[in-house]
Parts: structure tokens; sequence; C-alpha cells
């Protein structure tokens, strides 16, 4: 028996005149029976007509519409429903009010973008290729401030944005900060739709959260949804610690600086993607907001992230494993000290291994990281370090990295032209053969 769909039409009126003919034939007497002589009434179509008039109208009183196919005493039914599509509401949305998914996908998708990057790069033959990549970002105002993650338009020497109404524009990168992972776009639109910034630090395990990118970057405007899994997981990337909210929510390469949404249609995160892994499946990470809308402000204001500190020197991370083998300390290598910086004029050298920053110990180049951070420029804090064979300490006052005081040894190539990916320390190989964690 073969089902044909064809829109509505089941070709009901094809199955009645097949089942009559049948009923018609059955009711032939054969040779061997008696023949009345009477005329004999033939019931069968009639009855099978009045059977399916009497599921249709049933099927339909029951939200759909029902259609019976019988053969041999078997009934077989095929419902198709009669609802109407759901209308979205969003005009009624109010700000503090609890919102479905459907609902902050219709309210906030249009705050939501498209970024697609090239940059250029030198292949094994000395050509210069052009490399493209995309990402994802959200509207802040409605003149065309846009948040992403750094990652996404690192070394990128044009960026366009894709709004949800397909324009495109040329976007200007502002700034970034390497060592949050963000950066702030320009685009010359007016009129857009931004989206609310929500308080990432009232979130709680377990909650709802919705993530709308570009994940591959040709599913564009996708929606994810899940729970916060766990709060303030710190997740080591190139040797830099950065703070993360855990999240189930699908995250995909392309997602990287979309929104990350709360119930309440408040976006608590930056998605990033960077952090995924091909043989893991449910764990996702976001930046919380709280912890870069004030970073965001000072480059939209400055164009880069005011009183951030810097050391002026390069560093990798001095191992346990390599220190014994060359009877040294585990700590933070200097592996460079750039010229009339404050690292300098502390007195640190090349060769030095700093363990210590005040009472917090240094085992590595991300702990040392993790230290310079608590502080701002201006600060003044004391070394512990390790030099041929003993310590010392040295006090230095953090410089303030500046756009302009960034050197060609700590300058990331991006859009921009400016910022040190990493406040002025960059991880390198150690002159023993241990590959240093960049930063």
């Amino acid at each position: 028996m073969q089902y044909n769909y064809n829109g509505d039409n089941l070709y009901e009126n094809k199955w009645i005149s097949e089942f009559s003919e049948q009923s018609g034939q059955a009711d032939q007497p054969s040779g061997n029976e008696p023949v009345s002589s009477g005329k004999k009434k033939r019931k069968g179509p009639v009855k099978l007509i009045a059977l399916c008039l009497v599921c249709i109208l049933l099927g339909g009183a029951g939200g759909g519409i029902g259609v019976t196919l019988a053969r041999g005493g078997n009934v077989t039914e095929i419902v198709k429903s009669s609802r109407e599509v759901t209308q979205v509401d969003t005009e009624s949305v109010t700000a503090g009010q609890e919102l479905t998914d459907a609902q902050i996908y219709a309210k906030y998708a249009g705050s939501t973008v498209g970024i697609s990057t090239e940059s250029s790069a030198t292949n094994v033959f000395g050509q210069t290729t052009s490399i493209a990549s995309s990402g994802s970002g959200f509207i802040i105002t409605a003149d065309g401030y846009i948040v992403t993650n750094h990652h996404v338009i690192e070394d990128a020497t044009s960026v366009t944005v894709t709004l949800y109404d397909g324009s495109s524009y040329k976007a200007t990168v502002v700034g970034y900060d390497s060592d949050a992972d963000i950066a702030v776009l320009k685009v010359d639109a007016t009129g857009l739709t931004p989206v609310v910034i929500g308080n990432s630090d009232t979130l709680s395990v377990g909650e709802s959260v919705a993530a709308i990118g570009n994940p591959l970057g040709e599913l564009t405007y996708t929606m994810t949804a899940g729970i916060v899994s766990a709060l303030d997981r710190e997740i080591n990337i190139d040797g830099t610690p950065y703070d993360m909210l855990q999240i189930d929510a699908a995250v995909n390469p392309g997602n990287s600086g979309g929104p990350l949404f709360n119930s309440y249609g408040e976006v608590v995160g930056i998605v990033s993607a960077k952090y995924s892994d091909t043989d893991i499946e449910g764990i996702g990470f976001a930046i919380p907001i709280n912890d870069v809308v004030s970073l965001v402000t000072e480059i939209m204001e400055n164009g880069y992230v005011t009183g951030k500190p810097t050391m002026g020197i390069t560093a990798t991370t001095m191992s346990a494993d390599t220190a014994k083998q060359y009877n040294m300390v585990e700590g933070a290598y200097v592996y460079t000290v750039e010229s009339g910086s404050c690292a300098e004029k502390a007195g640190l050298k090349s060769g030095d291994i700093i363990t210590a920053m005040d009472d917090t110990q240094i085992t590595s180049l991300s702990d040392l990281i993790s230290a310079k951070k608590a502080h701002k420029a201006g600060d003044t804090v004391t070394l512990t370090v390790y030099r041929g064979g003993s310590s010392l300490q040295l006090q230095l006052t953090f410089d303030e990295e500046k756009p302009e005081t960034s050197t060609s040894s700590s300058t990331t190539s991006g859009s921009s032209g400016y910022g040190s990916r990493s406040g002025g320390i960059w991880g390198s190989s150690i002159p023993y053969g241990n590959s240093g964690d960049a930063a």
C-alpha cells in the first residue's frame, strides 16, 4: 500500500473508488453458491463512504483533519493538524520580564551580527595569500558600536559586518583588549537595535541561557539554548587565564563574539568558541559581561583601556622539570627587557626568574599575568627574583600600556594596529628547548 501526500490531497476519491470496486466484486456470487432470486443490496460502498465521512468529522473536531484508509477490516488513520502558526509576541515585552526562547530570538536576533574578516599570510613558497574567517558580535548602541572577541578580528586587514536584514558594512576597529579577548567595532549606521546589558554576577548554576550566532560561518543567526553549568571557571589559553561561564548550549567556531542571553533577554556573557575541542561535547564557555563592560566603555571613549599595567618584558614559564634539569627554580623566566621600561628601571634583567609578586607565588607565566591584572598603572609591587643562584627583591612601579608605546615585539598586528596581546608580557622559548606559553 502506498501513501501519497500532495498538499492536503490524499486521493480520497481514488481510495473510495478502489474499495467500492473491490466490495462489488466480493458481493458477486461464485458458481458454487446458491443464487437468490431477489435483488441483493450492495451496501459496501455506502458503508465505506459513511465511515470516511464520520472519521473526517471526528478528526476535525479533535483539532486536525483525519483521513481513514480501510482494507480487510483494518483501519489506518492519518491526522493532519489544522493549528494556526504561532505568532511570537514581542510588543508587550517589558524590562525585567522573563521571556521564552522564541521571544528572545524574535526581539534580539536583529541585534546580533555576522563578522567576516580577511588577513594576509605568507605561505611556504614566500607568496602572500589571503585568509578569510568569520565570527559573531552584537550591537551595543543604536549608532553602530559592536562588541566581539579580539581573536575574531586579530590580524585582520579588513572587517565586514552583516546585519540580520542582510545589509553589510565595512567596520572600523575602535580598539581591543587582548587580555580580556574583547574588541569594539564601529559601523556607519544609525537606528540599530542594541542589546540590553545584564548582570552576570546574579547568575546561578542551572539558570537558562541562550546564544545567537553564526556557527561555522554559514549557519547564520542560529539560536542554541542550555543552562549555566558552572561559574568562575578558570580557563588557561596560551598561558593567559580567563575567568569563564561554563554553559552546555552548543558552541561552535563562528559563534565567537556572539551574545549569551539570560531568560530575561539580557546579555550576560560573550560566547567564545575558541576554547572548544572536537572531542568535547556539551561544554561551552562565555566571558562574563561584568568583566568587560568597563573595558568596552574605556575603548569606546579612548580607543584603548586606560590604566592598564605593563612591565615591558617578554617572558615564559620555567617549569619545575626544566628548572630541575638546569638547577634553577620554577617561575616566570624573563626573556627580554624593553629599553626604558619600568622593568629596566626596577633592575630586571634577561635570564631572571620571577618567583613572587608581593605575597603571591609565581610558578608560571600565567601566574605572573594573573598577578599583574590585579594592579593598575602606577601601582608599586615587590618582585622576588632568582638570579645567579640567589634570590633578591626589586621594587617595580607599573607603566601604563598605551597604543603608542607598544613595541614591535609586543604588538598584535590587528586592524587597529595597536595593543599588546598581554600587557607587555609575551611568551616565547627559553634557551633550553622548552616552549613557552604564548600570552
